[in-house]
């Protein structure tokens, strides 16, 4: 029985530490940028998932204590917060942290290499091009995944207006004249 409720005495301190680090993500989250939660990148997911196994780790484990759950927190937080204010002022940083947007259909044309990039296949391709009501891939001047997972469409015989020859840019398929690829 005991490997069912082990120490059972211990069970209300558990329950404390868990409310206390809640408490502290909370607060943290909070005074944080909302990019935190709304725009999970690699480095916020990367983040969140630290963030959970922090206040598992430091609610369920006799040997530690809510002190060093809490500065835990704090410094993951803070490191978050710098980084994402470093990343509006350093390219090299963005680029460091963030995909860059993948061309995965130019002018009606699997672009293989890029699916292979993005870890994409044939029929992830053809569903996203569904999500946007294309019917053929002649409709396609370019279908560009994004940083964050979701895809931009140009349909085939739009001329591209400058946010999206900067995301075409961005992807290294056109120049300042226009698109390329």
């Amino acid at each position: 029985m005991h490997e069912l409720i082990g120490g059972a005495g211990g069970l209300g301190w558990v329950a404390v530490k868990a409310v206390l680090l809640f408490a502290v993500t909370v607060i943290g989250l909070r005074l944080g940028e909302r990019r935190t939660l709304a725009q999970l990148s690699a480095f916020d997911f990367t983040v969140a998932v630290a963030i959970g196994s922090i206040i598992g780790r430091t609610a369920t484990a006799a040997s530690t204590s809510f002190a060093t759950g809490a500065v835990a927190l704090v410094a993951l937080l803070v490191v978050h917060r710098f980084v994402a204010l470093a990343r509006r002022h350093s390219r090299v940083l963005v680029r460091a942290i963030d995909h860059p947007p993948r061309v995965l259909v130019a002018h009606g044309r699997i672009q293989q290499r890029e699916l292979d990039w993005a870890g994409l296949t044939l029929p992830d391709v053809y569903m996203l091009l569904r999500e946007h009501d294309v019917g053929d891939l002649s409709q396609v001047g370019y279908l560009l995944y994004e940083p964050r997972g979701r895809t931009t469409l140009i349909r085939a015989g739009e001329e591209p207006g400058p946010v999206m020859r900067q995301g075409l840019a961005a992807a290294g398929c056109v120049d300042e004249a226009g698109p390329g690829l």
